[in-house]
């Protein structure tokens, strides 16, 4: 997982982040979409073989939990802190909402392909072997 700085514009009426596809984003994007998640609940655990992902915290606190070769990381996904993660295939992903109304958007360098997935984590495991 790579930890990048994003942009924003502060003024009293309130924050601007804006995201140039050429510039701020690591890949030429190809799908985006948005996840909302209630406390408590878990998404992705899965990885994918080919697609690279980027990770933006919108509102709310969210734990991102990778692992990439041999290391695994957590990290708090927080809006204030300005930071996108990008995650690159073969990275198993798990993402655990700690607050209600999070929000994450994910920027992906190809369009949904279900082949692309690894949905199970021993399948996973052997693949990296």
């Amino acid at each position: 997982m790579i930890k990048k700085k994003i942009k924003t514009y502060k003024k009293e009426s309130g924050t601007l982040l804006p995201f140039s596809f050429k510039e701020d984003v690591p890949f030429k994007a190809k799908r985006v979409f948005v996840i909302c998640g209630k406390k408590g609940f878990i998404r992705a655990k899965h990885a994918h073989f080919k697609c690279s992902q980027y990770i933006i915290p919108v509102t709310g606190k969210i734990e991102l939990e990778c692992e990439h070769d041999r290391e695994k990381t957590k990290t708090i996904l927080d809006p204030k802190n300005k930071n996108g993660y990008l995650l690159k295939p073969i990275t198993w992903c798990k993402i655990k909402f700690l607050t209600n109304n999070s929000v994450i958007m994910v920027f992906c360098d190809m369009e949904y392909e279900y082949s692309d997935y690894i949905n199970r984590y021993k399948d996973f495991l052997k693949y990296k072997k």
